[in-house]
């Protein structure tokens, strides 16, 4: 089979690259020839682990390529996906839609035989329905199926996620279209992979319902963690013990500064905006969206209070600024939020990440970008642990005490154990656990005034 991918961003790659894995001979297209040119040398554009290896093998085998040519592209392809960005729209937080709209035209231009034309975009209710009649608009004398195929790849996993997916999610009313969509599967019904077959609605739906149910899931075991700091409970406890009933389950209890990245934040406001329209107000996942919004911005006054109440002219070391481990993504980063409202109190920002530095150097000005964590630390009055790559986890205490002009850590991510902080010499600040451990001792936090 043969199949052309409509982007090559971070869904267009991955899936392009996976499918070629598949068997499947692929083309990438994109309108950006800087970006294919790359690619075409080998040159991955985005960070995910083991994407470059798998490109680079399917490359080689004759099954994936890459070209500026969507009509030659779209031409003999069974399937094309279109995999776009459809990111908020400036002013009311509805998904734009105007690449996928202007992506379905030109696939129709470009068309010959029967093919099926697929939402891999993340999109709202009503847009495949949009699709099929631009595409019956243009071209009205060509055959095409119309399907919706909603990615939940994690940054970070994507490709595990896509070749050992949890369920396939396919939305079409198109038997033929379903074949199609069936046979490039394939491989995943050897593994007894669930594949949901829906209508094109409910596809585009389960996608928006997923990422806002585990965006309030963060959102909800957050304001716990909140509550926990206020009565003495622990946050981590109270994750296994709600996250060992089957029910509600123990992935995404973890606390920390708020979700980012290029899904929750854009498909929670995009779900809220649909639902106005259709006159069926989502109200929980409205409170999400102000909760997490307002959270982002207060964890800059959690430093603050563990400098003392003023870092006006006091060196704070960041370690990590991407959204989460293992991407360079820095899309509604709590980071982005944090590191400005610091600046305006008057800190300096001397910041260190393994990945992130080349898109974060555009959206943070100011900030001193360091070669290593211990490199942050050189005179800082405080530690904060925004990103938890696996290389914060095991810093040198001893080292970073020498280091810093006063050991103060928050650690928004809790990676570190209050206890052995404590006996490390740290006022330690974290999230959702008993304050007792977040000044160690009363001789430090004079020390944190006094600097």
């Amino acid at each position: 089979m043969r199949i052309a991918m409509i982007g090559t961003g971070y869904v267009g790659l991955v899936s392009g690259a996976c499918f070629s894995e598949f068997g499947v001979n692929v083309v990438c297209v994109d309108k950006d020839a800087s970006k294919i040119d790359r690619l075409n040398r080998g040159e991955i554009p985005i960070y995910e682990p083991g994407l470059e290896d798998l490109v680079a093998k399917n490359v080689k085998a004759g099954r994936l390529s890459f070209s500026l040519d969507l009509a030659a592209s779209v031409a003999d392809a069974d399937a094309v996906f279109i995999a776009v960005g459809t990111p908020s729209r400036r002013g009311d937080g509805h998904a734009d839609l105007s690449y996928v709209y202007a992506a379905a035209e030109e696939i129709a231009r470009g068309m010959n035989d029967y093919t099926v034309v697929v939402t891999k975009s993340t999109v709202p209710v009503g847009t495949g329905r949009e699709v099929a009649r631009i595409i019956r608009k243009t071209r009205p004398d060509v055959d095409f199926g119309v399907a919706s195929n909603p990615e939940f790849l994690r940054e970070g996993s994507a490709i595990g996620d896509f070749l050992r997916p949890d369920r396939v999610v396919i939305g079409t009313d198109s038997d033929r279209a379903r074949a199609v969509m069936r046979a490039l599967y394939r491989p995943l019904y050897l593994i007894e992979t669930p594949i949901v077959m829906t209508s094109l609605e409910t596809a585009e739906l389960i996608k928006y319902a997923a990422n806002t149910f585990l965006a309030t899931k963060i959102t909800f075991i957050n304001e716990i963690a909140d509550l926990c700091e206020k009565v003495g409970a622990d946050v981590h406890d109270v994750a296994k013990g709600i996250g060992l009933d089957g029910r509600i389950g123990k992935k995404f209890l973890h606390p920390g500064p708020g979700y980012g990245g290029s899904c929750f934040p854009k498909d929670t406001l995009a779900l809220v905006r649909t639902a106005q329209d259709y006159g069926s107000p989502l109200r929980i996942v409205e409170t999400v969206v102000d909760i997490n919004t307002k959270r982002k911005r207060s964890m800059a006054d959690r430093i603050i209070e563990a400098c003392g109440g003023d870092v006006d002219g006091k060196s704070i070391a960041v370690l990590g600024v991407t959204f989460k481990p293992n991407t360079d993504d820095m899309r509604d980063s709590p980071s982005l939020d944090i590191i400005p409202a610091l600046q305006e109190k008057g800190a300096i920002i001397r910041a260190f990440d393994p990945a992130g530095r080349h898109e974060a150097e555009k959206l943070l000005p100011g900030v001193v970008w360091c070669g290593d964590a211990y490199e942050t630390l050189e005179g800082a009055s405080a530690i904060a642990l925004l990103t938890e790559w696996n290389e914060f986890r095991v810093l040198d205490l001893k080292r970073v005490r020498e280091l810093m002009k006063t050991p103060v850590m928050v650690d928004l991510r809790n990676v570190y154990n209050p206890d052995d902080m404590e006996m490390a010499g740290f006022a330690y600040t974290c999230v959702g656990r008993p304050s007792r451990f977040r000044i160690s001792n009363r001789d430090l936090r004079e020390k944190v005034l006094e600097s």
